[in-house]
């Protein structure tokens, strides 16, 4: 997850490049680095230092790196002849590399051949059953084709293997609730609690999922999960704050309670829409 700080600089560095003011190759590296997708950024600035070939000479054998970022680069843009090409000087360059041949499937995959594809992808996993990225690449190739089941299966088996990545966690989880499988998107999140459990955005969307559940434990659950949140981020989270609000809401009319449980609630109501009214109007300013 890329922090705010680093992502104040990818974007000064960014103007940078595109004003004119040099420093393409560290953009390039730092986009790298941080693992984002600027794809148009990458293909513009990358081509710029790989059609120079004195530019491109003293990269050193950090030339086949950038031939590998723009290709990749080049296939999100559609731009399927700059990527075939890339690959072609590293398939020269490399024979053998497996590196390559995932470039060559991902080349498939962009052009829509997803059969010949997917038969590239089983390949280089049945050589190497431990490549994260082309496990990930055949999720998104089914996803690509509109079977989220697929992905689902292919997902869970990835996890089996690298339970700690939270990436994999994360789009499981959006998927269940694209397919309104709440509870299984509810495990999701706790096993991301449980891995990073200082990280508000996964406190939120438990809590999220659980109000959506409803019922009085999810309800009930939901505002503690809002309330960590709440903690976590200083108070300054206004989904978080309108989330504890709202299960308030939901649960005074839900549930009929005694006069003093209904007194006790309505002062959790009132409280909740105070912070989310100060939290609104410090937003408007």
């Amino acid at each position: 997850m890329v922090t705010k700080t680093e992502e104040t600089q990818l974007n000064r560095l960014e103007s940078q490049v595109d004003n004119g003011g040099g420093g393409a190759w560290e953009y390039l590296c730092l986009v790298r680095k941080l693992k984002v997708r600027r794809s148009v950024k990458v293909l513009k600035h990358g081509l710029w230092i790989l059609n120079d070939s004195k530019k491109r000479s003293s990269l050193g054998p950090e030339e086949w790196t950038l031939y590998e970022q723009v290709a990749v680069a080049a296939m999100d843009c559609q731009s399927l002849d700059v990527a075939k090409d890339c690959v072609n000087v590293l398939q020269k360059k490399f024979p053998e590399s497996k590196r390559v041949g995932r470039l060559e499937a991902m080349l498939l995959e962009a052009k829509g051949s997803w059969g010949e594809a997917e038969k590239a992808y089983s390949s280089l996993l049945e050589d190497n059953p431990f490549d994260q990225v082309v496990h990930k690449r055949r999720v998104a190739l089914v996803k690509a084709q509109g079977n989220l089941s697929g992905a689902i299966d292919f997902l869970n088996k990835y996890l089996e293997t690298f339970m700690a990545d939270h990436d994999a966690w994360r789009e499981l989880a959006e998927i269940y609730i694209s397919l309104q499988m709440y509870k299984q998107a509810a495990f999701c999140y706790e096993e991301l609690i449980l891995s990073q459990p200082t990280v508000p955005l996964y406190h939120l969307a438990y809590a999220d999922v659980l109000y959506t559940l409803g019922g009085i434990e999810n309800l009930l659950t939901a505002k503690k999960y809002y309330s960590i949140t709440i903690d976590l981020t200083g108070g300054k989270n206004t989904r978080a704050l309108f989330g504890n609000l709202s299960v308030h809401v939901s649960y005074c009319t839900a549930f009929k309670r005694t006069k003093q449980g209904r007194q006790g609630q309505s002062r959790l109501a009132i409280f909740g829409v105070s912070s989310f009214g100060e939290r609104v109007q410090a937003e408007s300013f």
